[in-house]
């Protein structure tokens, strides 16, 4: 089977293990059936901007033309750090977007992949963030009505719990899993200043996510399209947003959104 075209960020859908869905052109690849399977990758040497198409030598933001990531508001300097987004102060690069996006509810939560982070997601966006992160269990903290009051929560946090994940760690499925995500929420409450605990979610349900992976790597090598023209090798599994293959090499397929490439299997 051969499939071709620009290829997005896998889709995913929560389940007793995690189901994978790769956009490549008009086809959605169920990524799953392939794991054990040989897949061939070729680069084909081009780049879409996922917002506008337009071709470009360099991807930013994982899939922006310059143009675009130096004017839209998904590329925005708030988006990788929440607290920094003024919406609720109508400042914005685009206030429609931002209504939809930014001046919706959001969740600050605390998740293990292969250490224990706290992070700041739109509600419409549980469980997805957690699974792109690879976490292997999740808990919300607080619910908060606008971006800026998540990333100040998270800001508040961030001096006692981690706020990025080893990614290399968590391919390997390194750190047991021993931490009491409960008790952690209830040391991360007792944290917070008592204007922002008005905020703290109610639901204490600890998430659990199992991921398709056959092995896991014991060393891990990443390679990209910008440096690998062509890849051949078995797929062992899938976590986070990347494809895991034997002699532990691995590549991040939302690096890749809009890179033009050819999948044999």
């Amino acid at each position: 089977m051969l499939y071709k075209g620009n290829i997005l960020k896998m889709r995913t859908q929560l389940k007793d293990v995690i189901t994978y869905e790769l956009p490549i052109g008009d086809d959605f690849v169920d990524m799953n059936t392939l794991i054990g399977k040989k897949l061939t990758w070729t680069y084909l040497h081009q780049i879409n901007c996922v917002h506008c198409g337009k071709k470009t030598k360099t991807s930013f933001s994982q899939g922006y033309c310059y143009t675009c990531f130096t004017s839209l508001p998904q590329t925005d300097a708030s988006i990788m750090n929440p607290e920094l987004d003024e919406s609720h102060l109508g400042i914005s690069r685009d206030m429609e977007w931002s209504k939809s996006h930014s001046l919706k509810p959001h969740y600050v939560y605390l998740a293990f992949s292969s250490n224990l982070k706290v992070g700041v997601t739109r509600e419409s966006q549980i469980p997805t963030r957690w699974i792109d992160q690879g976490a292997v269990a999740a808990i919300k903290l607080a619910k908060t009505p606008n971006r800026h009051i998540a990333g100040i929560i998270e800001v508040a946090l961030k001096e006692h719990f981690a706020d990025k994940t080893n990614w290399k760690a968590m391919l390997k499925n390194e750190g047991e899993l021993s931490v009491d995500l409960k008790l952690e929420k209830g040391r991360a409450i007792e944290l917070l200043h008592p204007e922002l605990q008005q905020y703290v979610c109610a639901e204490d349900e600890a998430y659990e996510l199992n991921y398709p992976v056959e092995q896991y790597p014991q060393k891990i090598t990443s390679f990209s399209f910008d440096k690998v023209e062509t890849y051949e090798g078995t797929l062992k599994g899938i976590k986070g947003q990347y494809l895991i293959f034997d002699e532990g090499k691995v590549i991040n397929i939302r690096k890749h959104n809009g890179y033009f490439v050819e999948l044999k299997v």
